[in-house]
């Protein structure tokens, strides 16, 4: 298959690079039609083109000149789905009880309770011990999360001697006037376990159970991939590109994220920031972002991971030309750091690492319903919110049925992927909430005491 006009290498069935023709030793390797590295020695027509003869271009911080090319899609919302209003104004698709631990202390009680009655714990080993800007990025996402709609309801325990206090942590989480929620501090209590039961029976009793129609205008949708490989930038990618375009196009919300995988295709999504104001904020987030590899003496462009590699993904550039496929061509109508929550309708950057889990939690507390996770590789982890995983390619979507929830190598359809995109919405389960599999991970970055 050769993907581009201007390419020099086709990728065959095993997902790999192949010469064209001859390529001199210096000379760039061209995908997607553009450069993804330049060749280590001389390449014979057919030979294969991977790690052992070919290497990156990519090098350290940059500057960057805005040069928009984006057109603004009309907005025409034709499509519905079925989700819970809530008291305050925002939408759910799912109408889970979530309990949040200010601490990993607290763990255990969670887990047993999570046992007990179905509630999705958030479980995490942070809240306590932490310096400076890891305190408040744990503060800041748990608070963020405790606002998701899906939740229907929301039990916070403390243990009562941490860091992430409940009293400070309630003054974090804002208004909460219009929230199903409630708070409890194990050390208060004679007997924790039995508490918090009554309190989730509250919890439960006081949520909202009737599903409305709903403009699809309201829906928010992460975009992530895990264990690429080289059919990703060419199947489950650009399908969920489409579909991104589509809902934007219907007036909703999609987030990219995974900072490291926009490496090397960063000036794609700067060209379509829709201010200039944005266009800083997305250079800032690559840059800075650079600097926290920089300041842990990591090189910056050291990926993608071995299993990327085995499916045929040689440098991050290649990586990142395919990840960022899942933006579609949407201009980019924001740029958030890690923890915030979206505010803006559109395609949104969002500051997070490339880690499967990590990733996926910075989306979910950022208010995204759900998350379309391409995979190349497999992977059966999910996060708090319903988590679709779509194969690039038949053959893990026949091995792994019971991890993938679609394979965009057999249904590439775009209308298609939505009308199922909208019935998780209304309330199918993914894979990996049949089997239970929710789960968070919050970015560490300093000293923990």
């Amino acid at each position: 298959m050769i993907i581009h006009q201007n390419d020099n290498v086709e990728i065959r069935e095993d997902g790999h690079k192949y010469a064209l023709r001859p390529i001199a030793e210096g000379e760039n390797v061209i995908k997607y039609g553009m450069p993804i590295g330049h060749t280590t020695q001389a390449v014979g027509q057919g030979e294969h083109i991977h790690t052992h003869n070919m290497t990156t271009n990519l090098s350290g911080i940059l500057e960057y000149t805005w040069e928009p090319e984006f057109t603004m899609p009309e907005i025409k919302c034709t499509e519905t789905f079925m989700g819970y209003r809530r008291k305050d104004g925002q939408v759910g698709i799912r109408n889970d009880l979530w309990i949040v631990p200010t601490v990993g202390c607290v763990n255990g009680l969670v887990n047993r309770l999570s046992a007990a009655t179905g509630a999705i714990g958030l479980c995490h080993p942070y809240g306590c011990s932490q310096m400076g800007d890891d305190h408040e990025m744990t503060a800041d996402l748990l608070a963020a999360l405790v606002h998701h709609p899906n939740a229907g309801g929301v039990l916070v325990i403390g243990l009562g001697c941490e860091n992430n206090t409940l009293d400070s942590f309630k003054k974090r989480l804002g208004d909460i006037s219009n929230l199903n929620i409630r708070f409890m501090i194990a050390q208060e209590e004679t007997d924790e376990y039995e508490k918090a039961l009554d309190l989730l029976e509250e919890l439960k009793q006081n949520r909202v159970d009737e599903r409305v129609e709903i403009p699809v205008s309201e829906l928010k949708v992460g975009l992530k991939c895990g264990g690429s490989d080289g059919f990703s930038g060419l199947t489950a990618n650009p399908l969920v590109g489409r579909f991104s375009d589509w809902i934007v196009a219907q007036g909703g919300t999609t987030v990219l994220s995974e900072v490291p995988e926009m490496f090397g295709a960063e000036t794609l999504l700067m060209k379509r920031c829709v201010t200039k104001d944005v266009f800083d904020d997305c250079v800032k987030m690559i840059n800075d972002f650079k600097q926290y590899y920089e300041s842990h003496n990591q090189v910056i462009y050291e990926n993608p991971s071995p299993g990327n590699k085995a499916g045929g993904i040689t440098t991050l550039e290649e990586k990142s030309l395919g990840c960022v496929q899942k933006g579609g061509t949407s201009p980019v109508t924001a740029v958030l750091p890690y923890g915030a929550r979206l505010q803006t309708p559109g395609l949104n950057l969002l500051t997070g690492p490339g880690n499967d889990i990590v990733a996926c939690t910075v989306l979910a507390a950022a208010g995204c319903h759900m998350i379309l996770f391409t995979t190349g590789r497999g992977n059966p982890m999910g996060s708090v919110v319903p988590t679709v995983k779509v194969a690039t390619n038949r053959a893990l979507a026949e091995k792994k049925a019971n991890w993938i929830d679609w394979d965009a190598q057999s249904h590439p359809e775009t209308l298609d992927f939505a009308k199922y995109i909208l019935q998780v919405a209304n309330g199918e389960k993914t894979s990996s909430e049949k089997f239970g599999d929710m789960q968070i991970a919050i970015f560490k970055d300093g000293v923990t005491l």
